[in-house]
This record gives structure tokens, sequence and C-alpha cells, in this order.
């Protein structure tokens, strides 16, 4: 029986200052491709459903890249994050980044729901760049942070800075993840780097795309 992996993506389109943002589409396609070809069923799902934002300066990189069409095409029509979705029918989840997840995926109650459930059932939770901000707010059975005392990594605060954002989202995520008791471990600023502790993986930015969805298929194999 194939794999399958529930890959939840955001909905928000707009930043505070008006800016247009939502899912850096490098961090979905490239992953959605090694997903595909590992043989694994993909389900998409959003917090509102329906069409998913794409941050508008990571799909011009679509024209460079025919291959992410069929990805992108999958942002078109994705399913409902809501209480249907149980960790039992899937075998891993996967949160890509882009900016927009840092406003509609921490404390989704919904998500936090499923994120326990996975790592309770020892399950593959995994995420990339921003994507880790749906991991501020789950909590365990024992009432402590989903990441406390895991490693991890994610987008930096140094990055943050670098791209100019640090005054636009509503917390840099290096150091809210750091608050909560994950043990971060970072590369430097845009290289490509993926870890795994467990269950769980975790890639640093739009380059460790690949190397984080390698991450769970090794943990699935």
């Amino acid at each position: 029986m194939s794999r399958h992996v529930l890959i939840v993506v955001t909905s928000a389109d707009r930043m505070p200052n008006g800016e247009a943002t939502g899912l850096w589409l490098e961090e979905f396609a490239v992953p959605y491709h090694v997903f595909k070809e590992a043989g694994y069923r993909i389900t998409v799902a959003s917090p509102k459903g329906g069409e998913t934002p794409i941050d508008p300066r990571s799909r011009d990189e679509l024209q460079d890249h025919p291959e992410w069409t069929e990805a992108a095409e999958m942002l078109r029509h994705t399913g409902m994050l809501d209480s249907r979705l149980k960790a039992a029918d899937f075998d891993a989840i996967f949160l890509p980044g882009g900016h927009g997840t840092m406003f509609d995926l921490p404390g989704h109650p919904e998500l936090g729901r499923l994120l326990a459930e996975f790592d309770a059932q020892g399950k593959v939770w995994a995420a990339v760049c921003h994507g880790p901000a749906g991991f501020v707010g789950p909590k365990r059975a024992d009432d402590l942070p989903l990441v406390e005392g895991r490693e991890m990594t994610a987008f930096t605060d140094s990055e943050e800075h670098a791209v100019g954002l640090e005054k636009a989202v509503p917390f840099l995520l290096e150091s809210t993840l750091r608050e909560l008791g994950a043990i971060m471990k970072t590369a430097p600023d845009f290289s490509a780097y993926a870890i795994r502790d467990r269950n769980l993986i975790t890639g640093q930015n739009p380059p460790s795309s690949a190397k984080t969805a390698q991450l769970v298929v090794e943990a699935l194999s």
C-alpha cells in the first residue's frame, strides 16, 4: 500500500502592512515531486480550503520550472483543514512555508490537534522554512509545547532580517521556537539544511525543500 502524506498550506494572502504573501511555491512544488516520485498519495489542505495564495515573488519562478505546473495546479483546489482529517489516515504531515503561514497556522486548533496526533502515534511530522510556524501552539499530552526538547530548524532570525520582513511578521520564528523549548540548529543563511529528530523533520529555508522531503521519504521507507 502506498504511503499517504497530508500537506497543510496557508490561506493567508496579505500581511498587515498590505504586502501580498502566501505560500512559497518552491517549498510545496519540490517536496510534491519528491513524494510523487516515491509513489505517495498526497492530500492538500488549508485553513480556508479552496485556492491557496502563492507569494507573487515565488510564483515568478514557475516560468523557469515548468515541472512545477502540476503542483501549482493542486493548489487551486485544497481541502478544508477541519475535524474530518485524522492522523490515523496518513503516514506523515508536511508543512511548507511562505510568510502566509506566520499568520494563519500558529494556534490553529485543528492543525494543533493533528500535529499532536501525529507525534503521539509516532508518525512523521515535518515542515520547511516558515512552515514550523504551525508548531507554535500545539501541546503534548503532558501539556508541554510539542517542540519542547526537540532538535529542529526553521527560517532563522538572521534570514528574516536579510529579507527585510522582521517587522512585518507577528514574531520571529527561530526565537519563538527557542522560547518554546526547541533545540534550534541552524546553518549559514540560505544554505540547504535539514535535520531529523526521531519522527520530527525540519528544513531551514527554500533551498532546503528537497533535503527535507528526502528525509521524510527516508523516514517512511
